[in-house]
């Protein structure tokens, strides 16, 4: 891509009105634009990001048995009056149709969910089954905040599984567990599990991950000797304690951000619809029911309060929207524009994705728009480069630069 061509550009300086993080640098870099308190548009830059976190995620519930669907948004009333939801569930936005007929704009979809599963899954030799979404989802939130951490509109991959037993449930949680961290490790995440109240969703606890910035919404004590993490609001565990798992480590508290949950739904949706199964035996029984939540414009604004510096966002390279931003320094030279052009080519031709720089701008200017937009790695062909027989090679993370000669460029980015 021709950052000529690239419609969005850059601002010094992020709306007043925005005080988070994530949502200044991200405006201010042409990933987003703000369409009112927690609802924002994902622009070019911004939608390359959001959809490398998407396969990212798809990838990962793929490689352990999970099935992609689309499931709709607008969901009728009475699947909600059904499971109580309708009355109990204060985020729920809900409309009334000019045919005087009452829909919820999905805000999680175990009300749509569950009737799939029951048309589908009718005996044990049917289970257990886990299928998700990545998708759009509403809350009526009273104050959304946080930048595109906590919005009115924001984008969710959900799964929900169906299981025989209590212990196959569990069995499958602890493979979800896994492929959770592996999504938090290739987003360039350090994340932690915590027990947390079931809230609306389950009478039973839940599972939320967590990781450490001062921007996340929740209080948390975790150990730094092992893996221990636990959500203050539902632990009686603080600050200074022994950690109660290893024995070891004194508990340290810290603001966190939630990233993802697990909620173990028991049998409470399947009962609502009267969704049984045939057992090995002949009898009829409730499976149990799992749900599996990652916040995916949640996970980007994480992305981005955690790892970026003074100078811009830092994107790791599994979810950046480029590989590569490419800067010609030409001061007005026929030549060094032409090399320029001709090394866009030649890595666009060896799979390498580009963001050209070939604006008529100054050198300043471009590298400083370069450090906000945050490509992992940028190149830089001017006179000097040229005349040494190569470019010179940044790397946004380090910010160790390295010459790298003509044909050995191709080779540097396969390795």
């Amino acid at each position: 891509m021709r950052q000529s061509h690239l419609f969005t550009k850059t601002r010094k300086s992020a709306p007043k009105d925005e005080v988070s993080k994530n949502a200044q640098l991200l405006i201010r870099a042409g990933y987003i634009h703000k369409e009112m308190a927690g609802v924002y548009s994902y622009l070019p830059l911004g939608l390359r990001v959001l959809t490398r976190i998407e396969q990212v995620i798809r990838e990962e519930m793929d490689a352990i048995g999970g099935q992609e669907t689309k499931m709709a948004t607008l969901h009728p009333s009475e699947n909600w009056k059904q499971t109580g939801g309708w009355d109990n569930v204060d985020v729920l936005f809900k409309l009334m149709s000019r045919t005087e007929k009452e829909y919820a704009l999905g805000q999680s979809e175990e009300e749509i969910v569950t009737p799939i599963g029951q048309e589908y899954a009718s005996s044990y030799k049917d289970l257990p089954v886990a299928i998700y979404q990545i998708g759009q989802k509403y809350r009526d939130e009273l104050r959304a905040k946080s930048g595109i951490m906590r919005g009115r509109e924001f984008g969710m991959k959900d799964m929900y599984s169906f299981h025989e037993t209590q212990d196959d449930f569990d069995r499958f949680y602890g493979i979800v567990k896994e492929a959770y961290f592996k999504v938090y490790s290739r987003c360039g995440l350090d994340a932690k599990v915590t027990e947390a109240s079931g809230g609306a969703f389950s009478e039973k606890f839940s599972y939320e991950f967590m990781v450490l910035t001062d921007a996340g919404e929740d209080d948390i004590v975790y150990c730094e000797k092992c893996t221990h993490c636990a959500n203050v609001e539902v632990s009686s565990q603080k600050e200074g304690d022994t950690c109660p798992k290893c024995s070891k480590g004194e508990l340290k508290s810290a603001k966190a951000a939630e990233v993802g949950n697990v909620f173990d739904l028991g049998q409470k949706y399947p009962k609502a619809f009267n969704f049984t199964f045939k057992t090995n035996d002949g009898t009829e029984q409730y499976p149990v029911m799992g749900c599996y939540g990652i916040g995916t414009t949640r996970l980007m604004g994480t992305v981005v309060e955690v790892l970026s510096d003074d100078k811009g966002i830092v994107w790791p390279k599994e979810i950046a929207p480029y590989r590569v931003h490419l800067i010609g320094i030409t001061g007005g030279n026929k030549d060094v524009a032409a090399e320029a052009d001709k090394l866009y080519d030649h890595l666009q031709e060896n799979g390498i994705e580009v963001l050209y720089d070939d604006r008529d701008a100054r050198a300043g200017e471009k590298f400083a728009d370069s450090e906000l937009i945050g490509i992992p790695t940028r190149i830089v062909v001017s006179e000097k480069t040229m005349q040494e027989g190569g470019v010179e090679v940044v790397e946004r993370t380090t910010g160790t630069a390295a010459f790298i000669q003509d044909s050995g460029i191709i080779e540097y980015f396969q390795k």
